[in-house]
């Protein structure tokens, strides 16, 4: 099996290069699927799918399953041309096993073969599809991916394999120390800012027009600024993003001029900007991250939307395209130019600003420890 030095784990096909691993036993395969999802997973069951021995995708659920989660695979199947899948399931048997026996009937029924299906646990590995006890014993074969040929060659080729899911969630988690109470600081002096601005307006409608075309200026701004390898924005103008985009105009300019390239710049914000303003700015590093097959880390930073604002449509409807597989193909070239989001929502209006105003006089938590 050859599969692309991909770190993603993603259910859009893996892009063309000429680097690539061969794997050609089961422990290669379970050395691989670490750099594949990008940590060692726990757990959890991996279905590489496959044509021709080119790896085309690669997804992975925690375990147990729900009921029904694996029923997006067969749809997927025939998106990516996929003939031949690599199962690999982690955990104990009566844990893994249902699910792998779900994932190969759903693949029998879409007419892809099995290559191989394996469990492993604690530095073990069982395979589902070996009858011969020669080569499959029944107490397992030792492996320890640390050694293999395979994780040397994929950290030469820069691909990283975090130790868990955990260290994923920790990489967009919340600044501390210094960092945070200097941004908490900026933040409040922005909010600050704004209330004095909203005080003083005699024309709501107006002052929304003026806001919201400054919030859309900044967008672009630190979009040219980070593209053109311009650095991290600084506090102040940070919070004020922050604050910008909690307006859905301001926002979905950064959406329609969404590029793979700017998931850095949405992940330091999530990371700094004050928790109540976190959820635009996560589902757009989610969307990102989407875009470029990484759709571990889009589920890390739409979790972290909504666990702060559970009705956060937008990362709603993107966490369900993600749980189900979807292509991000579905959504290059269907987005609107911000010339096109003008011509729909028209001119803006006092009404722009609800969003924004419900959230200047919330709290957040207390910083975390550093």
């Amino acid at each position: 099996m050859t599969t692309n030095t991909s770190s993603a784990a993603a259910s859009s096909p893996f892009p063309s290069s000429e680097s690539c691993l061969i794997l050609t036993s089961p422990a290669d395969i379970l050395a691989a699927v670490p750099y594949l999802v990008g940590f060692h997973p726990s757990s959890s069951i991996i279905v590489i799918g496959l044509d021709r021995g080119q790896a085309k995708m690669v997804v992975r659920w925690g375990l147990p399953l729900p009921p029904g989660t694996l029923a997006p695979l067969a749809p997927l199947f025939d998106r990516e041309g996929v003939t031949q899948v690599v199962i690999v399931g982690y955990g104990p048997g009566d844990v893994v096993t249902p699910a792998v026996d779900e994932a190969r009937v759903l693949a029998a029924k879409a007419g892809v073969l099995v290559g191989e299906a394996l469990r492993a646990q604690e530095g073990r590995y069982w395979s589902y599809v070996c009858e011969l006890p020669m080569c499959c014993p029944a107490e397992g074969t030792p492996y320890d991916p640390s050694t293999s040929q395979i994780a040397a060659e994929a950290t030469v080729r820069g691909l990283v394999a975090l130790p868990d899911r955990e260290a994923l969630e920790r990489a967009v988690a919340p600044v501390t120390g210094p960092v945070r109470m200097a941004m908490r600081r900026t933040t409040a002096d922005a909010v600050a800012e704004v209330r004095s601005r909203l005080a003083a307006a005699t024309d709501l409608d107006a002052f929304a027009q003026h806001f919201v075309a400054e919030g859309l200026e900044r967008v672009r701004s630190a979009l040219t600024a980070h593209t053109a390898g311009g650095g991290r924005l600084d506090d102040a103008e940070a919070a004020r993003l922050g604050l910008d985009l909690t307006i859905i105009r301001v926002r979905d300019e950064a959406w329609t001029l969404m590029h793979e390239s700017h998931a850095p710049l949405w992940k330091d914000l999530t990371r700094r900007l004050e928790p109540r303003f976190v959820p635009p700015v996560a589902t757009l590093l989610a969307m990102a991250a989407w875009r470029a097959g990484n759709s571990v880390q889009a589920t890390i930073a739409l979790e972290r939307a909504l666990a702060i604002d559970p009705g956060y449509s937008m990362a709603n409807l993107l966490m369900h395209a993600v749980h189900n597989l979807l292509s991000p193909a579905i959504m290059r070239g269907r987005l609107p130019t911000p010339a096109e989001l003008d011509a729909a929502m028209g001119s803006a209006h006092a009404g722009w600003l609800l969003p924004l105003v419900n959230l200047l006089d919330e709290e957040d938590p207390p910083a975390p420890p550093e």
